[in-house]
């Protein structure tokens, strides 16, 4: 009978209300809201001072790369982060 596999000093609820404990604690900062736009915002500035601030001769073959990279970065983490503020 399932009433007797319970323990008789454990309420019917207890084992719901472990397993919700169990899914707090399992939580990990990549399921914070604004991981993912703080992210996307270090990489665009990565990219932007390495597309305009940066004076590397080396790097002038790249300058192409990281100015679209900065671009499509800004858009993304704005995007993000404005979703990421309203909660959605």
């Amino acid at each position: 009978m399932i009433d007797d596999e319970r323990s008789p000093d454990r309420p019917p609820d207890a084992e719901a209300a472990r397993a919700e404990v169990d899914e707090e604690d399992g939580s990990s900062p990549f399921d914070h809201p604004a991981f993912l736009p703080v992210l996307l915002w270090a990489l665009a500035i990565w990219f932007g001072y390495d597309g305009w601030l940066n004076q590397d001769p080396d790097m002038q073959e790249h300058l192409t790369f990281n100015r679209v990279g900065f671009g499509v970065l800004v858009l993304a983490g704005t995007y993000y982060t404005v979703q990421s503020l309203r909660g959605k």
